[in-house]
């Protein structure tokens, strides 16, 4: 079987079955990941770019190990130290890249669009680690492939996706996972932080916290995106944690037992307490340890090899 698109530039563009072949390659790679020897020859004399435009830690790593882990040959490219810092367009980097014979390129970029322009310019496939706002879509198949692993399905599950709903390109990815994957998702924050229309997109909307951990089953909290914020959205951090804050204390007060996750990197204290955080409700270590099996996943998919 194989995907019905050459690249991963969004979950937008996936169908259902797109994601459940991902998901089914992800558990075969889960088990290699178990083995002694971690380690497979499958994308060996296959050659990828991983090109950040914006800075990351969680991603990058995943990527890189995904590919070291796949036997693939790894170029990292950091713009701070290469001719961007003197003005090459994205174009010429990326040509210039490929006139070095590179298969496939990851790339994150602060401009929402960038993966979908370097598809139609390059042959290379070209994998979305982060659009600005867009999306970021191995960050939801892995958040939705650890509620599949958790609660053994998607189909029915109730998700509340809490936080800066404006910003993040992991809230728009996951929705639309969610969404083809047949869960009910609902978002939450600030009337500040929750696009306009936001329910075209089949979601319901709240500004009430304790009502949205009552209705769900999980709850994937987002970090407040100050980095992508040009004025002040609501009056302090302070304010926002009193009033949109997961804590040990309100998970307790809930008449069920819900599960907790985040993308990372954890504002704590902010969005999410350190008790609530490194609770028995989390799964972000999970989604941690996940991420590498949907990227590797992702990666032998696209790269048209038959053998795992």
């Amino acid at each position: 079987m194989a995907l019905s698109t050459k690249h991963l530039l969004g979950i937008k563009n996936l169908t259902p079955n797109d994601i459940e072949l991902i998901f089914q390659t992800a558990d075969n790679f889960k088990e290699v990941l178990k083995r002694p020897i971690k380690k497979v020859p499958t994308l060996r004399d296959t050659t990828i770019v991983n090109l950040f435009y914006e800075n990351s830690t969680r991603t990058r790593i995943s990527f890189e190990l995904a590919e070291k882990r796949l036997g693939a040959d790894t170029i990292n490219f950091a713009t701070s130290s290469s001719s961007v810092s003197k003005g090459e367009t994205l174009i010429d980097t990326a040509q210039n890249i490929l006139a070095m014979k590179v298969d496939m390129v990851v790339l994150r970029h602060s401009a929402s669009g960038a993966p979908h322009f370097l598809s139609n310019h390059i042959n290379a496939a070209i994998i979305n680690a982060g659009d600005g706002t867009n999306e970021h879509p191995t960050q939801a198949l892995l958040d939705a492939y650890s509620i599949r692993e958790k609660h053994k399905s998607l189909k029915g599950k109730k998700v509340a996706i809490i936080g800066d709903i404006m910003h993040s390109r992991v809230a728009l990815s996951n929705i639309y996972c969610l969404k083809k994957m047949g869960a009910e998702v609902t978002v939450v924050g600030p009337p500040t932080l929750i696009p306009k229309h936001i329910e075209s997109l089949g979601v319901q909307v709240t500004y009430n916290l304790k009502e949205a951990l009552d209705w769900c089953d999980v709850a994937n909290i987002l970090r407040i995106q100050l980095e992508r914020q040009n004025m002040p959205l609501f009056s302090s951090l302070r304010e926002y944690a009193l009033f949109y804050g997961v804590n040990k204390s309100l998970l307790d007060s809930l008449k069920k037992e819900i599960t907790i996750m985040h993308p990372g990197p954890i504002n704590r204290g902010v969005e999410l307490s350190s008790d609530a955080a490194d609770s028995h409700h989390s799964l972000i270590l999970q989604q941690v340890e996940n991420g590498v099996a949907i990227r590797m996943a992702v990666l032998y998919l696209l790269s048209g090899k038959q053998e795992v």
